[in-house]
């Protein structure tokens, strides 16, 4: 079967069906049935040909991290051939060892893909740094991706592009691959699987996102497990609990002159806003013209000088700042920049 280019109105009307069925799945919170886990896991192991191996129930990555620490203290996480095992269930399910289920991952057309995802890649958090968590260990990253934890997110994610081209397109699949596919999306929330040993992690007892469902939550967890262990993001990006138990707008400008990591400062901008952080800065005025004001942030605050256009409303008394480039000279120049390149008589100033 060649690779569609253009789905049929009928075809296209479907696309939220299976969405909608498969997100109920993937950011479902309620507590996996053990029994039936145990069930889907050896029926995978066995048929990826391998031995019915010790099924160890935990209730979150955190814990079953210290359950692999203890069980293989000399796991180096830089040797992905160690985890070799987790590699070849990825394999089996997702990546297609057949030729037919080879020729399927071809035919897929990366448009109708996109359509049919139902949790971006931001969702969940691929890394996150967990420091002085392990007295006898060195930092070390918690994936919570495909290396290390094969998540029921992007489980449910591969379950509804099959689903759709099976059950709408007429493509060919593995029909027991399929159901064990299935399966482990609706029965094992996310699991680490060894040679002689899986671990299986429970669901978390809150998913928080924000109107993009983009994970996101402003000063509580935006994932949280039963045994407190919690991850915190703001719009995708994960946050150190230091900034993300704190709501964004008790967020202090002076953490933006110590914070080494691009990404969290831009994070950090974002969350405090420049109305907020050139006063807290004490931003230096270069220019003025009626009621704007341009602003440079004399500080090492992000990857290159900040400078900001401020505007007061002359009739309310609000105060709004853009960033503008650093090369603006004054701050008609900044006006008209903002402006896309309109003279700022050309424009009405009093609103």
């Amino acid at each position: 079967m060649s690779l569609i280019e253009k789905l049929t109105p009928e075809q296209e009307a479907l696309i939220p069906v299976y969405r909608e069925k498969w997100q109920k799945i993937a950011l479902s919170t309620e507590r996996i049935d053990k029994d039936k886990a145990v069930e889907v896991l050896k029926a995978t192991y066995t048929a990826i040909g391998k031995q019915q191996p010790e099924i160890i129930f935990c209730e979150s990555p955190y814990a079953g991290l210290k359950i692999i620490f203890k069980k293989l203290p000399n796991l180096n996480f830089n040797n992905i051939n160690v985890l070799s095992l987790n590699n070849n269930v990825c394999d089996y399910l997702i990546a297609n060892l057949t030729n037919q289920d080879r020729e399927f991952s071809y035919q897929i057309n990366t448009h109708i893909v996109r359509k049919l995802t139902i949790v971006e890649p931001s969702f969940t958090p691929q890394e996150y740094i967990l420091e002085d968590k392990f007295q006898n260990q060195p930092k070390f990253n918690i994936y919570l991706g495909d290396r290390l934890w094969l998540n029921l997110q992007s489980l449910a994610n591969r379950c509804c592009h099959v689903d759709f081209y099976v059950s709408v397109l007429n493509y060919y699949y593995s029909k027991k691959r399929y159901e064990t596919l299935q399966s482990l999306s609706r029965f094992c929330g996310w699991i680490s699987p060894f040679e002689k040993f899986c671990i299986v992690c429970d669901r978390p007892l809150h998913l928080r996102f924000d109107n993009q469902n983009i994970l996101h939550a402003e000063g509580e967890p935006a994932i949280e497990f039963t045994d407190g262990f919690s991850l915190y993001s703001y719009h995708g990006v994960t946050l150190p609990e230091k900034y993300g138990k704190i709501h964004p707008q008790q967020w202090q400008s002076q953490w933006l002159l110590s914070e080494g990591n691009a990404e969290l400062r831009r994070v950090l901008i974002q969350g405090i806003g420049y109305a907020r952080i050139y006063q807290e800065l004490q931003a230096i005025e270069l220019d003025n013209w009626q009621e704007y004001r341009l602003l440079k942030i004399d500080n090492d605050v992000d990857e290159e000088p900040i400078y900001l256009l401020k505007m007061t409303c002359p009739s309310t008394g609000f105060i709004h700042a853009l960033r503008v480039p650093p090369n603006m000279k004054s701050a008609r120049e900044a006006i008209c920049w903002v402006n896309r390149g309109i003279e700022p008589e050309e424009f009405a100033i009093q609103t």
